[in-house]
């Protein structure tokens, strides 16, 4: 079901952005991984004239290496501690959009951090559509492991809980990512 276009001009756009600069808080994207976080979050980075930056981009360039190598050598505790850090420090360094990694806000610690400090936006979509987009690329390490509708739909049921914190729920559907930006960007002016 492809998404209606939402009704934005370019002077209300500003309006909110203007709105949320006086906020002075980031706007931090979570969600499953394939909703579309990096790829709307550029978009909306791009309409509301803010910096972008995808979280988990910022982790690799940090440790110098990708986020499987340091799973392999130190375990998904040490991953979510530095994870913790990473975000904790673009969230003070910028006013942008920031793309996290889908199990980021499952951390206590880090949704807390991110509840305090920004406006958190959970990106949902159905697991089938899931399912078709995480399909076209094989990056997927926890795809990997067994049947992806299967995985996706535990995902989706465990995670619901944490996700369902965030300040502001849009549903990312078949479509151009921009109408999910401008959904979100309609959110956030109900929301201020």
């Amino acid at each position: 079901m492809a998404q209606t276009a939402p009704s934005l001009s370019s002077t209300e756009i500003a309006k909110i952005a203007e709105r949320l600069n006086r906020a002075r808080k980031p706007i931090v994207l979570v969600g499953l991984m394939g909703v579309g976080k990096t790829t709307v979050g550029r978009k909306l980075a791009s309409l509301l004239g803010r910096d972008f930056i995808d979280s988990d981009a910022a982790i690799e360039e940090a440790a110098q290496r990708s986020i499987a190598e340091i799973f392999e050598a130190h375990g998904e505790d040490y991953f979510r501690a530095g994870e913790r850090r990473v975000i904790a420090r673009l969230i003070e360094e910028a006013q942008g959009v920031i793309a996290t990694g889908g199990g980021a806000f499952v951390d206590d610690e880090t949704r807390a951090l991110i509840l305090e400090q920004a406006i958190a936006v959970w990106i949902d979509c159905s697991v089938e559509t899931l399912v078709e987009r995480t399909s076209r690329k094989n990056t997927r390490p926890l795809l990997k492991t067994g049947d992806p509708h299967e995985i996706l739909s535990e995902l989706s049921r465990t995670r619901e809980p944490f996700y369902s914190q965030s300040q502001i729920r849009v549903e990312s559907m078949d479509g151009p990512h921009e109408h999910t930006a401008l959904r979100i960007i309609e959110s956030l002016d109900q929301w201020l």
